[in-house]
């Protein structure tokens, strides 16, 4: 097998410890991946602090060549991008598909915030006697060395979320790719230095989480940026001291379903939301909530909807929605869950069984508030229904989470949509759709256990860049 090698500067750095990827819809192994020790982990942050004396001063038109140079990289190698996420990552093709288009779009807007998001404005200061004769400029200007952990379940595009940004802005980044789906991270940081990357600008370093931790501990590492599980988050918040910190922790998302909801598109959506790359998505829609007067007839085409057009199997068919679970612990924690819940007396409308490596799309009704398919983050193609009777009843249960990351209504009332807007507990809304929707230039992120801080090229260029103020005299 083909032994992926680290990325420091420029050079590709081997290590005696390496991880196997393994294919997660037959467990065969994909490739070796070498893994940093604190020895190369320090070679790696010192690099990015070198190049970081030079991209520092990087003109705004020349960050955003460099993007764009990435863009046509990541469009040459498109297919082995999206055969390496389907490989690594188990993700069915079409959405693999997606993945690489998203972060080519990813990159664009990077590209074009590159030229303007660095800049700053002119403010007059005679608001007071003691300045009439002053005025100040402000500027926003990079952090530094930006220490990026990014999760399994898309390989490239959260990766791009941190890489895009911190290159537009022109810091540097240590970035430790999950070790389940570290290839694809390295594909892109080839496609970076063959796009003329400085060497030491984006370096890429597969490790274990207990070397990883030295990004949240090291002072020479200016930002953190996480995104993954609710429990490493929280804990290198703990450890982070001073450095600033963005984390996306995932959630266990809702979906209402008002009485005068357009079911004929609802359903479909909702479906998808729930069940596509095997609910391995922070914004799975996990709760399904709907309107007792149309609660049996919506759960018949949830039903039926699942029946005839949620395929499960091989990640390499395009007509495949639920693949492979990411690992065998995955499955059988989405398994015990499951039974959990039958046990406490919810009801399988469908699905509640493994195929393989595989969980079947599961929907389950007569589910408790306390029940893990509800109160916790599932990650898996398992879905609850709930009724309730009034909007105000649903936001309650809406809210009623340690979650907070995205929520969809779909309903034709301006009056619900705002709100839902205005009493959300969440970090985004989505109107007639699942909450599942992103575009990349949004601001993401969500509040309570969820996390803090946005990504989305914008807010995160914003989040990794200090504003300073300059005051003169006329």
């Amino acid at each position: 097998m083909k032994t992926h090698k680290l990325i420091i500067g420029d050079k590709r750095v081997s290590t005696k410890e390496f991880t196997t990827v393994i294919y997660p819809y037959n467990g065969k192994p994909v490739a070796n991946v070498c893994m940093a020790g604190p020895k190369e982990l320090d070679l790696a942050i010192k690099s990015s602090q070198e190049a970081f004396k030079i991209t520092r001063n990087f003109a705004g038109h020349d960050v955003s060549s460099l993007l764009r140079r990435a863009i046509h990289g990541i469009i040459q190698k498109r297919k082995l991008l999206v055969d390496t996420i389907v490989a690594e990552a188990g993700k069915p093709v079409a959405f693999a598909e997606q993945e690489v288009d998203r972060t080519i779009s990813t990159f664009r807007v990077a590209a074009e915030e590159a030229t303007r998001r660095m800049g700053g404005e002119y403010l007059p200061l005679d608001i007071d006697a003691r300045a009439a004769d002053r005025f100040a400029v402000t500027k926003r200007f990079p952090v530094g060395v930006v220490g990026g952990i990014s999760p399994f379940n898309f390989p490239l595009n959260l990766v791009a979320h941190k890489v895009a940004p911190v290159i537009a802005s022109r810091n540097t980044m240590v970035l430790k790719p999950a070790t389940k789906t570290p290839i694809t991270a390295l594909l892109l940081g080839e496609i970076l230095l063959e796009a003329g990357m400085t060497p030491g600008q984006i370096n890429v370093v597969p490790c274990h989480s207990s070397v990883g931790e030295a990004l949240a501990t090291d002072d020479r590492i200016k930002k953190l940026t996480f995104t993954g599980s609710p429990k490493v988050g929280w804990r290198l918040k703990a450890i982070a001291g001073m450095k600033r910190l963005t984390l996306e922790l995932g959630g266990n998302a809702a979906a209402v379903v008002m009485a005068d909801a357009n079911l004929k598109w609802a359903v479909p959506r909702i479906v998808a939301g729930s069940f596509a790359y095997s609910g391995q998505t922070c914004i799975s829609v996990q709760r399904i909530l709907i309107q007792k007067r149309i609660y049996d007839k919506t759960v018949r085409a949830l039903v039926a909807e699942i029946k005839k057009n949620v395929k499960v199997g091989d990640p390499r068919r395009s007509d495949v929605m639920v693949g492979p679970m990411i690992n065998i612990s995955s499955l059988e924690q989405t398994q015990d869950w499951v039974q959990q819940a039958v046990e406490g007396g919810a009801k399988v409308l469908i699905g509640g069984n493994r195929k393989r490596r595989c969980f079947s799309p599961t929907l389950l009704s007569n589910v408790k508030n306390s029940m893990n398919v509800v109160c916790k983050e599932v990650f898996a193609p398992v879905s609850t229904v709930q009724s309730f009777s009034t909007f105000d009843q649903a936001m309650n249960m809406v809210n009623n989470s340690d979650f907070g990351l995205q929520m969809g209504i779909f309903t034709n009332s301006h009056e619900y949509a705002w709100r839902a807007f205005d009493m959300a507990d969440v970090g985004g809304v989505v109107i007639n759709d699942f909450p599942t929707f992103r575009v990349d230039n949004m601001p993401y992120g969500g509040v309570k256990m969820s996390g803090l801080g946005r990504e989305g090229v914008k807010y995160a260029m914003d989040e990794m860049t200090e504003i300073k103020v300059m005051v003169m005299k006329k």
